[in-house]
């Protein structure tokens, strides 16, 4: 049967992740690239010996043979893929690398795979199973956020742990640090965007002591395609394209506000020192404006400052020139008053 004119004209992006043991990473990433560029597919995919992790974008057409093809390889032949808005153009080109993991928490040789997936992980919930452990547990059951820090400032699970992250490699150490021991005879709900980190947190969290962990099924994804905002979730959810966040229904919870003037917002922006990799909440006015584009850490204060004066500086030495040129035109008073009242 050939393909639609829907198929052909519309597109979607995949995301995907399989835990399966990868004997040759470098042979998997090769056909995959291949693959990809066949079908005109771009997005990020990384393989390594664990398993692949991928979101990919393109025309309906092309995500479909794109499914079909990769389930061909024995090790994905069970894989899920979640389709969601958006195209190859949400993302900026086409990356596939090999990687020591598929996500990077600092622990290839702790993690162990076969060919059911994470050895040793947590309890898989659906959504509704997830609602039936809260109802039955109440305020015993812990939701533990396995995403970067950032990511909660605009949506999490009601009443969350929000462990103090920047990025995965921090969490071992935080889990290490004793701050959560509290929770350790607790049932704890992970959770993330689509699944996969909490497939490798859990794990972590049960060799360190935690004795009741739970995943959600395909993550904070599947639990807001299912509920909405009529359950547990609350707010936006923070996505790695250029869409920056999505909302489950036209009543999402409002909880990102811009760090500088406190006004509503869910766009992240990069603070405008160079040398700084942090992002930060800003409303538009303020993230247009140099002089408070930066993430409020004192040096970055101080390039904002030192930027937004030498733009200023540039603005009144143009102004300044105009206004003489226009002046040696014989048109000096009107140039001048105009430009004072602009």
């Amino acid at each position: 049967m050939g393909n639609s004119y829907t198929d052909l004209h519309e597109s979607r992006i995949l995301l995907y992740y399989c835990f399966t043991p990868i004997a040759d990473p470098t042979a998997i990433m090769l056909w995959q690239r291949a693959l990809c560029e066949k079908l005109g597919l771009t997005g990020r995919i990384l393989i390594s010996k664990h398993g692949i992790n991928g979101t990919v974008g393109g025309t309906i057409a092309s995500c479909k043979a794109y499914t079909k093809a990769t389930r061909q390889y024995p090790g994905f032949k069970k894989m899920e893929f979640k389709w969601s808005e958006g195209g190859a153009e949400d993302f900026p080109k086409l990356s596939v690398k090999v990687r020591d993991e598929i996500v990077a928490f600092g622990a290839p040789e702790e993690l162990k795979v076969d060919e059911n997936g994470v050895v040793g992980g947590g309890v898989h919930l659906k959504p509704q199973q997830v609602n039936d452990l809260v109802a039955e547990r109440g305020d015993e059951v812990v939701f533990f956020d396995g995403r970067n820090a950032m990511e909660a400032e605009i949506g999490k699970f009601k009443n969350a742990v929000v462990p103090d992250v920047n990025t995965t490699h921090d969490f071992i150490r935080e889990l290490e640090s004793g701050k959560y021991d509290w929770m350790k005879d607790k049932p704890v709900v992970s959770y993330c965007t689509g699944g996969i980190r909490c497939e490798i947190l859990s794990s972590l969290m049960k060799n360190r002591g935690f004795e009741e962990v739970y995943q959600i099924d395909g993550g904070i994804v599947r639990y807001g395609e299912q509920f909405g905002d009529d359950g547990l979730w609350e707010g936006s959810l923070y996505v790695f394209d250029k869409r920056m966040h999505m909302e489950f229904s036209d009543h999402s919870k409002q909880l990102g506000y811009c760090q500088h003037c406190g006004a509503d917002t869910n766009l992240f922006h990069n603070c405008i020192n160079g040398s700084c990799r942090k992002q930060i909440l800003l409303c538009d006015d303020c993230a247009a404006s140099t002089a408070t584009a930066h993430c409020g850490a004192e040096e970055c204060a101080s390039v904002a400052s030192e930027t937004s004066g030498a733009a200023e500086a540039t603005g009144a030495s143009e102004t300044g020139g105009a206004a003489e040129a226009t002046g040696a035109s014989g048109a000096a008073g009107v140039t001048g008053t105009s430009g004072v009242s602009s």
